[in-house]
């Protein structure tokens, strides 16, 4: 059972192991709002999941430890088991999906725990962690299908009331709902009347849909950069405490997403994951009601893979319209490339590429394409130049504005 003195009681163990997050204000994450970050990402091992694994593996007896544990995890998880394990000088066997990035692979090993990479999604370790955990007799560490887990994650909760007592409400990332049913739970325990809201990726909406439907159901299939949050099922303990003490779950696209790590980036100076992430997108893009309220954005991680991370920046860009690509259609006839750049260059726009097609099978003969990619302020901007081009007398066959 979950109660508010095991949160306390994972708060007191977890002293001197884990670090006490900032909590930094962020305030043009939504003017509308006073916004804050809770930074997890700067956890040890770069993620809140230290703090579930470290309590429960604190709580198993002499023989338990003796047996070693075992974990499936994205990436985070496993990190957090594995660091706690060899705290406590016990062995470790994680079961990784082989779709995790790299870096949180090399990770968990250099803690000194042995990986299992399994073909598929986390569904997929889960089912391989089980079937090895009954060979071995291991301790299974639920990533977050446990109450000591979910007390460990619980103690960001308080966290977050002692740092900022007047609170109106909370946004947490969800995954299988671990970290926002202890979040939860602390919450509303001490300040009823703060909001908590879970944010998942539209590509693995499984709480959302189990909370819609009221019972537990795994989704056919997951899809999302974010795979930290990648989950098909949520747990029956998690689903429990989500229906009893959160407001309301939504969803984000991946490219809102791209676009919160993209401002984290540029205005905090913060790395997030996209799990970590999502909250912030959730409240940047006005999924939740926040107008005027005191809101805190748990940034749950920033375990991301560098080249995962260059990708999600030119999508983020794209969404946020601060880069462009351009198709038109023209007589190919000299200066007519300097015509368009002139155009562009007058506007404030910057070209960083230009590709000249002659030999398109649907143009005249006499005719080109020319393909352009810009870099804008904003969307406005971005239209302001397509207009003028347009005005110009030129024809936009296609465009990723």
């Amino acid at each position: 059972m979950l109660t508010l003195d095991k949160i306390y009681h994972a708060a007191f163990i977890l002293k001197g192991v884990i670090r006490e997050t900032a909590l930094i204000h962020a305030p043009l994450i939504n003017p509308q709002s006073e916004v804050y970050l809770k930074t997890e990402n700067l956890q040890i091992t770069g993620s809140f999941k230290v703090r579930g694994a470290y309590y429960k593996i604190s709580q198993l007896s002499a023989d338990e430890k003796a047996k070693g544990v075992i974990a499936c995890s994205a990436g985070n998880h496993a990190q957090g088991v594995a660091l706690a394990a060899a705290k406590n000088g016990i062995p470790s066997l994680i079961c990784i999906p082989d779709s995790a990035p790299i870096s949180k692979v090399e990770a968990t090993k250099s803690y000194g725990a042995e990986v299992c990479l399994v073909k598929g999604v986390y569904d997929d370790a889960y089912q391989k962690a089980c079937e090895l955990q009954k060979e071995s007799g291991a301790t299974f560490i639920h990533p977050f299908d446990d109450p000591d887990v979910i007390a460990g994650q619980g103690t960001i909760g308080l966290e977050i009331l002692n740092q900022l007592p007047d609170v109106d409400a909370v946004v947490v990332p969800v995954g299988g709902g671990g970290l926002i049913s202890g979040v939860a739970y602390a919450v509303k325990s001490l300040n009823p009347d703060c909001k908590v809201y879970g944010v998942q990726a539209s590509g693995a909406p499984s709480m959302v849909k189990a909370l819609e439907g009221k019972k537990v159901e795994a989704l056919q299939c997951v899809s999302t950069f974010a795979d930290g949050i990648a989950v098909k099922c949520p747990g029956d303990v998690t689903y429990d405490l989500c229906s009893k003490y959160v407001d309301e779950v939504v969803t984000v696209t991946d490219d809102e997403i791209a676009t919160a790590i993209l401002t984290l980036i540029e205005q905090q100076k913060m790395i997030a994951e996209g799990a970590g992430a999502v909250a912030v997108a959730a409240v940047m893009f006005n999924k939740i009601d926040v107008k005027g309220k005191k809101v805190v954005c748990l940034l749950s991680g920033g375990n991301i893979d560098v080249t995962i991370l260059s990708r999600v920046i030119s999508r983020g860009l794209l969404k946020a319209g601060r880069s462009g690509d351009l198709v038109i259609e023209m007589v190919d006839k000299p200066g007519q490339l300097k015509e368009v750049s002139a155009i562009i260059a007058n506007l404030g726009g910057n070209v960083v590429s230009v590709h000249h097609d002659r030999g398109g099978e649907n143009t005249g003969m006499n005719a080109c394409s020319l393909h352009i990619r810009m870099e804008t302020r904003n969307r406005e901007h971005l239209d302001q130049i397509r207009n003028a081009i347009v005005e110009a007398g030129f024809h936009i066959v296609n465009s990723k504005l």
